[in-house]
């Protein structure tokens, strides 16, 4: 039975990713569709729990007064149908609908229900642009996915449960006092108004409260993440204290949004409280007013002020929930601020797989300048830059820091779209052909060679996922990886190709996480090959020593490199020297040192084989 309700909800529907929409409700609707008919079903469970249980309060009146105006020889007879109805209801209907409403809630959408959430717009920010990812946080990323994952079915499930059981409940107990003399619906009817003012001036600020909290908890997190992230530039630096002071001040900024949050709480408890006192205080004084007048029974007494008991009870019950649903609405709210973004790079309509025939890559007057603030124009980091490279080419670009070397690999790999002008792969526009596909025929080996807290065999696989294990063996021989990956070994005892790495590879040196990644891309074997600083991370030896495997891994490839080292890229075709965003020369080592322009001033200048302003390009 548990197993059944449990596998009614999809956790992990496969339709593509969309954009959520930016609206309150367009964005719990669109994160809800699968699980609506089985919220519509709690709902119904909940209405139908609340009309049942006003019936039999009604009925605990009109019992009061037939017990006290039957004889009892004939009690049995005259009342024992009904009650064995509403002993049905009480034994038999009213359990069964409870069981339905727990195994729908707890077995269908509380754990099924924010797992598909976070699947779906996890699914969604995988896709986001790069721009996205340097513009945030990791930790304030994941803590807003997860928290507002649960905000979103809280939301939904208190509308469709505690909203639908609140509403149902309060109508029956204002019809049901009313049935018995209209008078005593007064009372409810003013407790109703006092309790809506009091949910109409403190909810909406419980709501503003939690969406600053949960903004502040998201960015307090975001701070934390980031000191671990870097732990081992905050220990180089002796800023232990400084990033205690870094994350105080966001956990300052965090318990500001709590207390303000606990003061409305307690302002709303002190003024409930008074509330409640008064409903069942006014109620009873006006049952016995009316039954010392004749006016009513004594059964009005035996519905009237337990329904007002019963509402007391309740009513700290329906504000908590209350609560809680506009806290988790503030939370949705920021959720959409950071979630429901549109992606800033997406495939053409009718984008088809890149084809790559022969690898000729053309830059044509490509011009791009990065985002700046309303109203500014920054300076275009490419200005009408058009560059051939022919199949199989090999070419390096040089340039001081800032010419647009970087830019122009980003662009290639469209991380971001050109502002104009178009790029080409085998006469195909990359902006007509479906990103993965793109990637997919690029190679890439980093200055910083990021990997994944896997094992080595992961890591290295993730060129490949589909190579065995002897390509993944041969991969790491060519990237002269195998005399250290034996010797690897974690603190569950793993070793080897099985070993983890760590975060981003913190458990190897630099030199050994740049050969893991050159062995991936050895392993993916991509038509086009871009080599961003690839060996800066190695050592002369083994720099020497990877050098020939470089060559293999370059032959038949067209290759672009990027290195400040500019012996490393001597050999290459071509040189392209940039500048200020534009092609200032071109040729080989030996024209471009013979024409002395700014490749040989770069050259001079270098000491022990770097340039001295070396930095990203």
């Amino acid at each position: 039975m548990f197993s059944w309700f449990e596998r009614r909800l999809d956790p992990y529907p496969q339709d593509p990713p969309q954009m959520p929409p930016r609206t309150l409700a367009g964005f719990v609707l669109h994160y809800s569709r699968g699980a609506l008919p089985w919220l519509v079903l709690l709902a119904a469970a909940s209405g139908l729990i609340a009309a049942l249980e006003v019936v039999l309060f009604g009925y605990l009146g009109e019992l009061v007064n037939r017990l006290a105006d039957t004889p009892r020889a004939e009690f049995w007879a005259l009342e024992g149908p009904r009650l064995w109805r509403m002993a049905a209801l009480l034994l038999l209907v009213l359990p069964a609908l409870n069981i339905l409403g727990a195994l729908v809630m707890h077995q269908t959408l509380l754990g099924n229900f924010p797992q598909r959430i976070r699947w779906q717009a996890h699914r969604y920010l995988l896709r986001q642009s790069m721009g996205y990812f340097q513009d945030e946080f990791a930790g304030r990323i994941a803590t807003r996915l997860m928290q507002t994952a649960l905000a979103v079915r809280e939301v939904a499930m208190k509308l469709m449960d505690v909203a639908v059981y609140v509403l149902v409940y309060f109508a029956g107990a204002l019809w049901l006092a009313a049935s018995q003399d209209w008078r005593l619906a007064l009372p409810f009817a003013a407790w109703g108004l006092g309790y809506g003012a009091l949910l109409w001036v403190l909810i909406p600020r419980l709501g503003r409260a939690a969406e600053a909290q949960a903004g502040a908890r998201a960015g307090m997190t975001g701070r934390i993440v980031d000191a671990y992230t870097n732990i081992a530039t905050v220990k180089l630096f002796s800023h232990s204290a400084r990033e205690e002071a870094h994350a105080r001040e966001s956990m300052d900024e965090f318990l500001g949004t709590v207390h303000w949050q606990m003061r409305l709480s307690a302002a709303q408890d002190m003024v409930l409280n008074l509330l409640n006192h008064v409903l069942v205080a006014v109620t009873a004084a006006l049952g016995l007013w009316l039954w010392t007048r004749g006016e009513v029974e004594v059964g009005a007494l035996a519905v009237a002020v337990p329904l007002a008991m019963r509402l007391n009870n309740m009513s700290h019950w329906i504000m908590w929930e209350f609560a809680a649903l506009f806290e988790n609405i503030g939370t949705v709210r920021d959720g959409i601020a950071g979630l429901a973004l549109p992606r800033m790079v997406v495939d053409a309509p009718g984008a088809q797989p890149l084809r790559v025939t022969a690898g000729a890559v053309r830059f044509r007057d490509v011009t791009f300048r990065y985002d700046a603030a309303p109203g500014e124009r920054p300076m275009a980091v490419l200005d009408g830059l058009t560059l051939d490279i022919a199949p199989g080419e090999r070419i390096g670009l040089v340039g001081r820091s800032g010419a647009g070397k970087s830019t122009l690999i980003n662009l290639l790999l469209r991380f971001h779209d050109v502002e104009t002008g178009r790029i080409e792969i085998d006469g195909q526009d990359i902006a007509q052909v479906t990103q993965d596909s793109l990637r997919a025929a690029i190679g890439v080996v980093t200055q910083d060679s990021g990997l994944l807290h896997r094992s080595v065999r992961d890591n290295i696989a993730y060129g490949r996922p589909d190579a065995s294990g002897a390509e993944i063996e041969a991969a790491a021989t060519a990237a002269e990886a195998t005399g250290f990956i034996p010797r690897l070994a974690d603190a569950q005892g793993r070793k080897g190709l099985e070993a983890h790495v760590g975060e981003r590879g913190v458990k190897l040196s630099g030199g050994q996480r740049q050969r893991i990644a050159i062995a991936r891309v050895a392993l993916k074997d991509a038509p086009i090959l871009v080599l961003d600083e690839a060996t800066s991370a190695l050592d002369s030896e083994v720099e020497a020593a990877i050098q020939s495997q470089l060559e293999r891994l370059m032959a038949g490839k067209t290759v672009i490199a990027i290195a400040h080292r500019l012996s490393t890229i001597a050999a290459m075709d071509r040189l392209v020297v940039m500048d200020d965003g534009r092609i200032i020369e071109q040729g080989t080592h030996a024209e471009l040192l013979a024409a002395g322009g700014l490749y040989a001033r770069l050259w001079s200048r270098q000491s022990g084989g770097f340039l001295t302003d070396a930095g990203a390009g």
